[in-house]
C-alpha cells in the first residue's frame, strides 16, 4: 500500500516560489507514475503535473508550464513540485497522487493549502 505525504505549501507573494514535496512509503515511487493536482473549493480537481514512471517523460497543464518543475529524488522516494512565478490563480490545495503503470490515480496524500497573496 503506498502512502503519500505533502508538504511545502504556505502563504506567498504573488512572483514568489514554493517547492512542495511528496513523501512515498510503502512501495517504491520511481516504478509509479505520479501527479500533482490542485482543488479550490467549488471547483473540479485539476492535473498539474506529472511525471511517468520508467522513463520519467513530464506534464504540464498550459497554465503553469514555463513555471512549475516536477522531479523525482528516487534515492529518498519523493517527487517535488517547484512553483515559480506564483500567481493568484494557483491559490489551492495541492495533492500528490500515484498511480501503478498503465494504471488510474488510486493513491493520493492528504493535500498541502496553497495561497498566493499579498
Amino acid at each position: 500500500q503506498v502512502q503519500l505525504v505533502e508538504s511545502g505549501g504556505g502563504l506567498v507573494q504573488p512572483g514568489g516560489s514554493l517547492r512542495l514535496s511528496c513523501a512515498a512509503s510503502g512501495a517504491t515511487l520511481k516504478w509509479y507514475g505520479v501527479g500533482w493536482f490542485r482543488q479550490v473549493p467549488g471547483k473540479e480537481r485539476e492535473g498539474v503535473s506529472c511525471v511517468d514512471e520508467g522513463d520519467g517523460r513530464t506534464y504540464y497543464t498550459d497554465s503553469v508550464k514555463g513555471r512549475f518543475t516536477i522531479s523525482r529524488d528516487n534515492g529518498k522516494n519523493w517527487v517535488y513540485l517547484q512553483m515559480n512565478s506564483l500567481k493568484p490563480e494557483d491559490t489551492a490545495v495541492y495533492y500528490c497522487a500515484a498511480r501503478k503503470p498503465s494504471g488510474s490515480y488510486e493513491y493520493w496524500g492528504q493535500g498541502t493549502p496553497v495561497t498566493v497573496s499579498s
